[in-house]
C-alpha cells in the first residue's frame, strides 16, 4: 500500500526548493520494498503517451 510520506522539515525544505526551481508541485509517497522498473526510451515514451491519454500519472514498478 502506498501512503503519503511523513517528511522532516529538512526534507520538506528540500522538496519546496526543488518545486520552486522546477516550477512544479511534487508529491511524496512511501512504500516499503518498492523497486522501480528500469525502462528503456521506447517504454518511457509509451508510458508517457498512456498518461496523457488517461489523464493520470503512472509509476512503473518491478513485479518480481
Amino acid at each position: 500500500m502506498w501512503t503519503f510520506s511523513k517528511l522532516s522539515k529538512e526534507n520538506m525544505d528540500a522538496i519546496g526548493a526543488a518545486e520552486g526551481k522546477l516550477g512544479v508541485t511534487l508529491i511524496a509517497f512511501s512504500e516499503e520494498g518498492t523497486k522501480y522498473a528500469a525502462l528503456g526510451d521506447d517504454a518511457v515514451k509509451e508510458v508517457k503517451e498512456l498518461e496523457k491519454k488517461l489523464g493520470l500519472s503512472l509509476v512503473a514498478l518491478e513485479t518480481n
